[in-house]
């Protein structure tokens, strides 16, 4: 066995430089890029060779989910699109269920682009192209559009198609661009595990991804032909309108008979008929499109008058429908299979609807939000007091109020758990305290008190479940409630009607709920541009970002690309790289890097994984991953990477993190074991804080680290010195992966 061992250390969410994972000014960077590196102390500086023989070097990644500002703030504006994504991998780990489950979020995927084309939609051809070119109060004193006005209706509508054309070309160019920056790194093919989670971080993953892409861009364009095709109907279809609405109805009913179809489409990449055949739709799409502008164009055909554009809103709305069905369908599934597992947690079978809803009411309220204020500008800002005629459909007013209402009886909610859980969570904080300081004397009664806070903050992580399914309920009750927008009906009317509520209260609750959702996108952009920007900013709004993208996209390709594409590979490589230089290599990793480890451990080959062992810390495994995504991260995952490592695993945490935790087992004082065997070594539970009064020498008691662990401090030291230790001992011939 090697004598000399490195110790790669992976941070978390927060984004920490190279200097600060190495506990070293003098950090230099020794392979890798700017966006991910591998950095060690500088040859020459103290302590640049380690201690006992272990040298530290750092990955840094924190830079890969974020890159440029450009896709930074893309980030923002395609949060609907990763959350749908991420809700496909929260899927309960049941086969029987599997494939519907994926074609379920799959379809939700593609309502969200198909809303995202009609909201785009809706605000050039509707609001502008149909209600403000033909109006001179709308036109007057904005010379940068008046010159547009006086035309016929066909040529306004065939030209502002172009707006909608353009921003699916947009999603369609950003989306193809991480297939070029992560070209170079791919995981190995034969050695990786058959978990499900060694998934994440492979190669493989592409040919799906380009499959989606092509039936999400031939879904748009058909959507937006849907728009025009319904508007030039509106005073009679001839033959050439129904013939383009049929090869339309074709061309969406191709693409949802294809996601339908899990174990068609996820084939490998050597089917390159799938490919063909995707492409082809997509192609079809395009070409549909043209000649859906030119008819538009050129048809002689009178136009219905109408205040609003004809069609519009009954497709929005019909939208909203297939969505509210398509959530119950998954609520309804989730709900079957978890009622065969009573002993289930109750977000262990309905995460993918809460993330699911999620999505949909984020992507509807920020669609909702965004003609709102289109209109608001038209109808407003002009000289002469006269805008638009009419405001968007009444089924934005809905969503507007339904997203609202989600909000602020989910806050109700979280206060009500937060204050029934206070007594359970503070007793069992001052019994954990009194466990870990049974002589503390009676000048550390603040400082005690402090500490069981902290205990019951951290515990409060586990109290929010009933929270987070609340919120998915209501997010789907008003998404449903936006299908009331096909009776023409105000929620202001509607509820002063049949429930007897102020219809100005209403009213207030809708304008009021237009403003928080522009508050969330300011504080989204603002935040993005700061998490960029600055480190410490990133450790409050990057956790989204982070965790969010280190799916793969497997069911929105338009979904932020998933940086573990290139670190779980990039990982894989320089393990083995150092091993087969004779290195044991001892892999530590902080909270979400504990989480690149694990994947990264499930593709390394059985030569390299039986010379490396793993530290991890403040670690979500089990507490988180294990929760949210049942099908990836479980038991079997868990003892597999154990087995890799030959049980060469240690795991620190501390009861007032709210975010790590233990992994097999809790190893509380005065508490039974409740493993066996060697899952029973691997998790160490720490003292937090090590004393309630000041050391002597000193004049503060030792801090309360919660979640944060130095890497200098002793506990760390002493499991870095223990599992180095442990790597240079004889191998077991016995011993290998399972």
């Amino acid at each position: 066995m090697p004598d000399h061992v490195v110790e790669l250390r992976v941070h978390g969410i927060v984004g920490a430089s190279a200097d600060r994972v190495l506990t070293q000014p003098q950090a230099e960077q020794v392979a890798g890029d700017r966006s991910g590196g591998f950095y060690r102390r500088r040859a020459r500086s103290a302590g640049a060779e380690g201690v006992d023989g272990v040298t530290p070097e750092a990955y840094r990644w924190g830079d890969l989910p974020s890159g440029s500002v450009v896709r930074t703030l893309s980030l923002v504006f395609l949060l609907p699109f990763m959350l749908v994504n991420v809700a496909t991998w929260m899927r309960p780990a049941d086969p029987g269920s599997d494939a519907v489950v994926k074609s379920l979020c799959r379809l939700l995927a593609l309502t969200l682009t198909a809303l995202y084309v009609l909201t785009v939609a809706g605000t050039a051809l509707d609001l502008v192209a149909w209600k403000c070119l033909p109006s001179p109060g709308c036109l007057a004193g904005r010379s940068w559009l008046s010159w547009l006005g006086g035309q016929p209706t066909g040529p306004r509508l065939a030209e502002f198609a172009l707006i909608p054309i353009a921003a699916i070309g947009l999603v369609w160019w950003l989306s193809t661009r991480p297939g070029r920056a992560f070209a170079a790194f791919r995981a190995p093919e034969e050695s990786a595990s058959g978990h499900p989670l060694s998934a994440v971080g492979r190669w493989d993953a592409e040919p799906l991804v380009g499959r989606l892409r092509a039936i999400h861009v031939a879904a748009a364009f058909a959507t937006l032909d849907v728009t025009l095709l319904a508007a030039r109907a509106s005073s009679g279809a001839s033959a050439a309108t129904t013939t383009l609405a049929v090869v339309t109805g074709t061309v969406l009913a191709a693409c949802v008979v294809l996601l339908c179809t899990p174990r068609l489409t996820d084939r490998a990449d050597t089917d390159r008929r799938l490919d063909g055949i995707t492409r082809a739709l997509r192609t079809i799409a395009v070409v549909l499109t043209v000649a859906v502008v030119a008819h538009v164009l050129t048809s002689p055909a009178p136009w219905r008058e109408g205040a609003s554009l004809p069609g519009y809103a009954p497709t929005l709305a019909a939208l909203f429908v297939a969505q509210t069905a398509l959530l119950a369908a998954l609520g309804a599934m989730l709900l079957r299979r978890w009622r065969r597992e009573p002993r289930a947690r109750p977000l262990l079978g309905l995460g993918a609807l809460v993330m699911a809803a999620a999505a949909i009411s984020l992507a509807v309220a920020f669609s909702a939000e965004l003609v709102y204020r289109v209109a608001d500008f038209l109808d407003r800002d002009t000289p002469t007091g006269e805008g638009i005629a009419t405001g968007p459909p009444p089924a934005y007013t809905w969503a507007i109020y339904g997203f609202f209402r989600a909000v602020l009886v989910t806050l109700v909610v979280a206060a009500v758990m937060i204050l029934i859980s206070r007594r359970r969570r503070y007793r069992a904080a001052a019994m954990i305290v009194a466990r870990d300081h049974p002589d503390a004397p009676a000048e550390a009664g603040t400082r005690l008190r402090q500490v069981e806070r902290a205990v019951a903050r951290a515990r409060l992580t586990d109290s929010l479940v009933p929270m987070a399914v609340v919120y998915g309920c209501l997010a789907g009750l008003a998404t449903a409630t936006t299908t009331l927008g096909l009776l023409g009906l105000l929620p202001a009317d509607a509820i002063e009607r049949y429930a007897r509520v102020p219809g100005g209260l209403v009213t207030f609750g809708v304008a009021f709920g237009s403003w928080v959702i522009a508050g969330i996108i300011l504080g989204l952009i603002v935040g993005a541009l700061f998490a960029y920007r600055t480190i410490e900013f990133r450790r409050h709004v990057g956790i989204l970002w982070d965790l969010g993208t280190f799916w793969p996209r497997a069911a929105h390709p338009f979904a932020p690309p998933c940086y573990a594409e290139r670190a779980v590979p990039e990982l894989a490589r320089r393990i083995t790289y150092l091993v087969a230089r004779g290195n044991g290599v001892l892999l530590t990793g902080h909270s979400h890097g504990s989480v690149l480890l694990a994947a990264t451990v499930l593709q390394l080959p059985a030569q390299i994984s039986s010379r490396v062992a793993l530290l991890t810390y403040g670690s979500p495994l089990r507490r988180l991953y294990a929760r949210l995504f049942p099908a990836y991260v479980d038991d079997a995952a868990l003892r597999e990477i154990g087995d890799r490592v030959g049980w060469r695993w240690l795991n620190l945490w501390r009861d007032t993190d709210p975010i790590g935790g233990w992994i097999f087992s809790a190893h509380r004082p005065s508490a039974p074991a409740t493993v066996g065997g060697p899952e029973a070594t691997v998790d160490r539970r720490l003292r937090d804080p090590r004393d309630v009064v000041p050391p002597p020498g000193d004049s503060t008691p030792p801090p309360i680290r919660g979640h944060w662990l130095a890497e200098s401090e002793a506990p760390y030291a002493q499991a870095v010195r223990e599992l180095a230790e442990r790597l240079r001992e004889p191998a077991d011939p016995t011993a290998g992966p399972t």
